[in-house]
């Protein structure tokens, strides 16, 4: 999945390095726990999406590339985040099993690269 936006890809990118404001933009997340406030490769902890907790390990990180890569109960993925005119654009790729995701990861992706900002208790907006 390739999202576009037009906020900068250094926000953007801070934005997914930040741990923590992983909630502001991820409607789906109700919060997070890590054991580092930035991404890096073995940082683990919990996502929380309602009431269910899912454990997370960062496998690798390239800040420099701007592209990271994550498994969540089990699950791989890799998020990427480049500059283009304009703005920015960020890519999703996950297995064929986290099909029924995708349109939830989209919501997220265009509130990260928008610069728009999730307010505890909303529901997924379009």
């Amino acid at each position: 999945m390739i999202v576009r936006g037009p906020r900068p890809a250094a926000d953007v990118w801070a934005d997914y390095a930040v741990i923590g404001r992983w909630p502001s933009w991820a409607p789906h997340m109700t919060g997070v726990e890590a054991d580092r406030e930035r991404l890096a490769a073995g940082v683990t902890g919990h996502v929380r999406c309602g009431p269910v907790r899912l454990p997370f390990t960062v496998t690798a990180v390239d800040e420099d590339a701007m592209t990271w890569t994550w498994r969540v109960a089990g699950i791989g993925m890799r998020h990427g985040v480049r500059a283009v005119p304009g703005g920015s654009v960020t890519t999703f790729h996950a297995p064929p099993l986290l099909l029924p995701y995708l349109p939830v990861a989209r919501v997220a992706l265009r509130r990260l690269v928008s610069g728009r900002r999730q307010e505890p208790g909303h529901r997924l907006d379009r």
